[in-house]
């Protein structure tokens, strides 16, 4: 681990105490270093890995032009990355789904957008965690067996 020295203003420095504080931090190295992976994952000319895992999350209305459908197709076409759904009723008209997805990250991201841009979808939001696969031999026990560990990078 490398330690840098930087200065921020004032307002900045304030800003990074309260976030702290809200979201339970001990220290300013462990909510910077999050403020900064969140940034550089999210920001489009970050260096990702081929892989990643994602969460996918956006509300729509229902009963919007076969949306619903729609949307439920796009998952089923996309089996391969798609790796649960959960929808909740917010209203009689509104729903929240949220779509785990894994797989390489272009297509994961494609999808991701993709959904987000239907007709009618509303606060669209996509987490994407960049991964490492690893395939490798280990036990559980008695149990050996080869299968794939997605560890988050950054």
């Amino acid at each position: 681990m490398q330690r840098l020295t930087i200065s921020l203003d004032d307002g900045i420095a304030q800003a990074i105490d309260e976030f702290m504080e809200a979201r339970g931090y001990s220290n300013r190295s462990e909510a910077i270093r999050d403020l900064v992976r969140d940034s550089l994952v999210r920001s489009q000319g970050a260096p990702l890995t081929s892989s990643c895992v994602a969460a996918v999350s956006y509300v729509y209305d229902y009963d919007g032009r076969d949306l619903a459908l729609r949307l439920d197709r796009a998952q089923h076409d996309h089996h391969d990355l798609t790796i649960s759904s959960m929808r909740t009723r917010l209203d009689h008209r509104h729903c929240m789904e949220i779509t785990l997805l894994k797989g390489e990250t272009s297509a994961v991201r494609k999808l991701a957008e993709t959904v987000i841009a239907e007709r009618g979808v509303r606060f669209g939001q996509i987490n994407l965690v960049p991964v490492r696969v690893d395939a490798e031999h280990h036990s559980h026990g008695d149990d050996g067996h080869v299968h794939a560990h997605s560890t988050p990078v950054l």
